[in-house]
């Protein structure tokens, strides 16, 4: 069943920005692109501020990562729009052929990202471990593919490589260890967090998270 609906989501999110044309498609694509990983670095920060400033039952400490996590990505994607449509020109020409070929390149590349964001997302929400065929191990697009873990990959490469600045060179979702003789020094956590507390029915509440001090890390 979550195959059906993340090829659902892919296919409205595709038609909908190839409607846009090729430039606007473009836009959106880059918008939903920077929203997506902004959304991956801040979620946690702001889950644990609303936590401590808003509720911090053990129900609402279940709720507020996907809250956090969706919010921001809607959030940046009608900022980044509004900027885009204010900088850029409506409409400009463009050959028939480029257009064709961009405006769906550029909705397809779009609707795989937002459905591949969504379904990290779902790894976040306070639910069962498993639901609706969902399995964090398992490859959730038809079995063919994980979106979730390219995603999460791409997120990781993106903040250790381009996002890697000075005092702020930490990991996102990769704390770094040093063991004799071990090539791999990065080891990411987020899909085993996340489905420890699932399967814990939220017991561990916002230990999912790190704390305060390593969020700080977490910065870009």
């Amino acid at each position: 069943m979550i195959d059906i609906f993340l090829l659902a989501i892919m296919g409205i999110v595709i038609w909908c920005v190839a409607s846009e044309g090729a430039w606007g498609a473009g836009f959106i694509f880059v918008s939903v692109l920077l929203a997506g990983l902004l959304a991956m670095n801040f979620f946690e920060p702001l889950a644990t501020l609303l936590t401590n400033h808003v509720s911090g039952s053990i129900s609402w400490q279940q709720r507020w990562d996907i809250i956090a996590l969706v919010g921001l990505f809607v959030g940046f994607i009608f900022l980044f729009r509004e900027v885009t449509v204010r900088i850029a020109p409506a409409y400009m020409q463009v050959h028939p052929l480029v257009h064709e070929v961009a405006r769906w390149g550029f909705a397809a590349m779009t609707g795989y990202i937002a459905m591949a964001f969504l379904l990290t997302a779902l790894h976040t929400a306070p639910l069962p471990r498993e639901f609706a065929g969902f399995t964090p191990e398992r490859n959730n697009f038809f079995s063919v593919l994980a979106p979730d873990r390219e995603w999460l990959g791409f997120t990781q490469y993106v903040s250790e490589k381009s996002m890697r600045k000075g005092t702020f060179g930490h990991l996102f979702d990769g704390p770094e260890y040093s063991f004799p003789k071990q090539d791999n020094k990065i080891w990411p956590s987020f899909p085993i967090r996340y489905a420890t507390r699932r399967a814990e029915g939220g017991a561990v509440g916002a230990a999912a998270r790190p704390s305060a001090g390593e969020k700080a890390d977490r910065s870009f």
